[in-house]
């Protein structure tokens, strides 16, 4: 077997990146927030493609030799990316919870049981396997396997099953963000709410990854392809080690990892005066004049009534209560439909009324925003008031 070792700047990029993205991955997945599962479905994905960029780097630099039993062991973890991308922009989007989530890991698992075929192979058949696909001129091994490690010959289609699976889940994951905007009255190409934002960049950067793995696949021989991705996903592990650095409520808020950190509110011209006053506006529109309860309620247009700049607007609600506008609107709408629930009026009205009242188009979406804020949707939260006097020994 050929052991020589080959570093360059491009595998020690790939290294960093690597290493950063594990570490933020972590963070991710296990750091509390106020939007958890979003958060661990991201951790998740940044993970998977953190150990696909390691092995990448391993074959870069032929390091890959020296550890042959982990050759080609996240090959199903390819097809893990579509799902936790759908999941992530799912659950930040709308966090309804749903017992179907895990009809998304059917295809990985399935082929994760067949990648055994792979995995018990022996190391003279890994080493030939990462010469033809490196495509070095060294001689190979010979070596008489006793059972083929592809007996349904389905290999050869991995990486047009894989680019098939993120296309369809970056569709879902699109419809899935222009129906929450439309929702909003938002556009998702001109927004300056975090959540559309984020969800919108990690889509796009996707998008970006695939086309870039088709372009290279077309033009390119063996691993070319995946060397690209590895620096790409490196590079953004490096940008976002650096914003948290910085940013030391990073993890508290919904955030992406593949967002372009681009200082955002640096060079603001907000004083702390003026901050006060914008906030006390918001709140003035809030609580007394009851903006929320517009249906067509916006961020644009609750700037407008203010005074002020959407950006600005936007800065304020992110850095004194830690919420985006449509985050701080659900609050107060929900906060409502509860006391309106609690009232003996509220006991006559069906759902889609309440909804109305409060300012939700959809009931969908009043489902969606009650529950996430009290793991109840508004039909259980009024049983539970009802029997709350027959049960009054019961936990809630």
């Amino acid at each position: 077997m050929n052991t020589a070792i080959h570093i360059d700047v491009v595998s020690v990029i790939i290294f960093l990146g690597v290493f950063l993205g594990i570490i933020l991955s972590l963070f991710f997945i296990l750091k509390p927030s106020s939007n958890i599962k979003a958060n661990r479905y991201q951790g998740f994905l940044l993970l998977s493609l953190s150990l696909i960029s390691m092995e990448v780097d391993l074959n870069l630099t032929g390091y890959i030799v020296k550890v042959l039993p982990v050759t080609y062991s996240t090959a199903a973890l390819n097809l893990l990316i579509g799902p936790f991308l759908y999941l992530y922009v799912k659950n930040s989007l709308d966090q309804s919870s749903s017992k179907k989530e895990w009809f998304n890991f059917i295809l990985p698992l399935l082929y994760l049981v067949y990648l055994s075929f792979d995995l018990i192979q022996s190391n003279e058949f890994k080493y030939n396997s990462y010469i033809l696909s490196a495509h070095l001129n060294l001689p190979l091994l010979e070596v008489h396997p006793t059972i083929s490690n592809d007996p349904l010959k389905i290999n050869k289609y991995l990486d047009l099953l894989m680019g098939i699976q993120i296309l369809f889940y970056i569709v879902l994951s699109f419809v899935k963000l222009v129906k929450k905007a439309g929702e909003t009255g938002a556009s998702i190409f001109r927004t300056t709410d975090e959540v559309l934002r984020s969800t919108r960049d990690v889509i796009f950067h996707m998008c970006v990854i695939i086309l870039i793995f088709v372009i290279v696949k077309i033009t390119l021989h063996g691993n070319a392809g995946n060397y690209f991705i590895g620096m790409y996903v490196a590079l953004f592990a490096l940008l976002t080690t650096l914003r948290v650095m910085n940013d030391s409520a990073y993890f508290d808020r919904s955030a992406s990892f593949l967002d372009i950190p681009m200082g955002k509110y640096r060079k603001s011209s907000l004083t702390e005066t003026g901050k006060q006053k914008i906030i006390s506006n918001i709140m003035l529109e809030f609580e007394t004049r009851e903006y929320f309860s517009e249906s067509l309620a916006s961020l644009s247009d609750l700037a407008k009534k203010i005074g002020e700049s959407p950006h600005h607007v936007s800065q304020v609600l992110n850095e004194k209560l830690n919420k985006s506008f449509f985050e701080l609107l659900a609050t107060y709408r929900v906060e409502k439909a509860k006391k309106i629930i609690k009232e003996d009026e509220g006991n006559k009205l069906i759902i889609e009324e309440i909804s109305e009242m409060v300012g939700y188009n959809s009931k969908t979406a009043f489902n969606n925003a009650f529950k996430k804020l009290t793991g109840k949707t508004p039909s259980e939260y009024r049983k539970s008031l009802n029997s709350l006097p027959l049960d009054n020994n019961k936990p809630d």
